[in-house]
């Protein structure tokens, strides 16, 4: 028959009584266009549409708030998303001599 000294008995209720960990939920971050004088707003329509999934009317209406507000949120994403989302912005833009700049933070 074993013993079960103090010092197991303490760690045995250390064990039992470690805090549960929550899940938490990722940061989020939004997109945002930036206004500039060259790009087109059809093309920050094309983008809405193609990249962030918007409906023509959609697109619209946050093409005209880059254009009035000088931003535009697009959507509001994952870290990596959002990142990847900036990127393709970045690459499609500069494929078609656009200098539309798209940034992301923290929400």
């Amino acid at each position: 028959m074993s013993t079960i000294t103090d010092n197991q008995t303490k760690e045995k209720d250390a064990v039992l009584s470690k805090p549960e960990q929550k899940n938490q939920h990722p940061s989020m971050y939004r997109v945002i266009l930036h206004n500039d004088d060259y790009t087109t707003m059809e093309f920050v329509v094309e983008i809405l549409i193609k990249i962030f999934g918007k409906t023509l009317e959609k697109a619209y209406q946050i093409m005209l708030n880059v254009h009035r507000e000088g931003r535009g949120i697009c959507g509001v994403y994952t870290f990596e998303i959002a990142e990847t989302k900036v990127d393709t912005v970045h690459k499609l833009a500069g494929d078609r001599g656009f200098p539309l700049r798209s940034t992301m933070e923290k929400e």
